[in-house]
């Protein structure tokens, strides 16, 4: 907290040296990509990963709360934010999704939805009553998830036709646009008690279950040829070693949304294939699980070998955030269906270390966006700025 307080404090003083930096206040959304939505996805993690943890202490539910409206209100204040960079700004935003990078993240904002809404069923339905924290959820899940499918489908389209993409070109964020599905189908869990019952909630499980495989297998693809990426060019250690955390997404997603799923069939299937959902949500989501803790120790040897070689902050650092926050949900849930401690002791310490990556990462885009480094664009960056009007580049730390 202190640290975050100094942060802040010193890029309130600098906050001048952006506001000369630019020739009009147009240019403060001219760069404001889909990426940036990653940032409401980690921070409306933290709150929906604490209310599912298997040991509660009071002060969770207030810490996730005000997390959780926090969260609201960024998701409002970038969609503003985006829709001006879309009227002032046509062309950048266009080129946005046929940069064979930026493009990748417009699986955010869909994601960036689906988080929010459904911290509005577990968190702030204390403040906006369980009526209308469905409603809110419904609205968001129901843009969320067409949102979603449109990128799961046209990215990629857009990769085998209209993007250069070189050999190796391969990096977590291809995971961005083809795993909304998923969250799809973990978060959607939370409305089926909330559907007509029968044949209509039958079918909006059955979904769910498509969804999950829609995106599974597709995810199951992208990991193999990342893998295949690091093995024959190895890890560039820049920013974009930070997406490697994104594989770790859809592994805990599918394990959270199994879980989910088989704790919830009961209400909408027959009781031979609800029975079926909840072992599946153990047979498959413990290997799962055993492999996207394999994968947290691989990433975390290559990010601290990158740290080791200069690793600069960028928005990519989100990376480290919603997908461990995955985790934790998904070892949260196979601690309730098998009743093992060392899975709730697993979730917890997966938890802290969440809150201590999101702690960081956030106090970073504090300071860089109130400092003009996230907010310029990369062939202009802020260091030119400032000498532009005497002030030592050396001041400036990498974006």
């Amino acid at each position: 907290m202190i640290f975050t307080a100094q942060v802040l404090s010193r890029s309130r003083r600098r906050l001048p040296w952006l506001l000369s930096s630019v020739d009009s206040p147009s240019q403060l959304v001219g760069y404001v990509g889909p990426n940036w939505y990653a940032s409401i996805m980690g921070t409306g993690i933290v709150a929906n990963a604490a209310m599912t943890l298997p040991w509660q202490l009071g002060f969770l539910h207030l810490f996730a709360l005000a997390v959780w409206v926090a969260d609201a209100v960024l998701l409002g204040a970038l969609t503003v934010a985006v829709a001006l960079h879309w009227i002032l700004h046509p062309a950048v935003a266009r080129g946005h999704a046929l940069d064979p990078t930026m493009a990748q993240f417009f699986g955010a904002p869909p994601m960036a939805l689906l988080t929010v809404g459904l911290g509005a069923v577990l968190v702030g339905k204390v403040l906006l009553g369980l009526s209308l924290a469905v409603d809110l959820d419904w609205l968001l899940w129901g843009t969320g998830t067409t949102l979603g499918l449109i990128t799961a489908i046209a990215i990629p389209y857009l990769m085998f036709t209209r993007q250069e993409i070189k050999a190796d070109g391969a990096f977590g964020g291809w995971i961005m646009p083809i795993v909304p599905p998923m969250v799809s189908a973990a978060t959607g869990a939370a409305l089926i008690p909330h559907v007509a019952a029968g044949t209509l909630r039958a079918t909006f499980v059955y979904g769910l279950l498509a969804m999950f495989g829609m995106s599974l297998m597709v995810s199951l693809i992208v990991i193999t040829l990342i893998w295949s990426r690091l093995a024959h060019h190895g890890d560039p250690g820049t920013p974009r070693s930070a997406t490697l955390w994104i594989v770790l997404g859809p592994l805990g997603q599918s394990i959270t949304a199994a879980s989910l799923l088989g704790a919830s069939a009961h209400l909408a299937l027959r009781p031979q294939i609800a029975a079926g959902m909840g072992v599946m949500s153990i047979l498959y989501g413990v290997p799962m699980w055993g492999f996207a803790t394999l994968w947290i120790a691989i990433a975390t040897l290559l990010t601290a070998r990158a740290i080791r070689r200069g690793f600069p902050f960028a928005m990519t650092w989100w990376s480290f955030t919603f997908p461990v926050g995955t985790y934790v949900t998904g070892t949260s849930g196979l601690a309730l269906h098998t009743g093992l401690p060392a899975f709730a002791v697993a979730a917890v310490i997966a938890y802290a270390g969440l809150l201590c990556a999101w702690s960081l990462v956030a106090a970073r885009t504090v300071h860089g966006s109130l400092r003009g480094d996230l907010l310029l664009p990369p062939e202009a960056p802020a260091r030119d700025s400032i000498r532009q009007v005497g002030l030592p580049a050396g001041m400036l730390t990498p974006r």
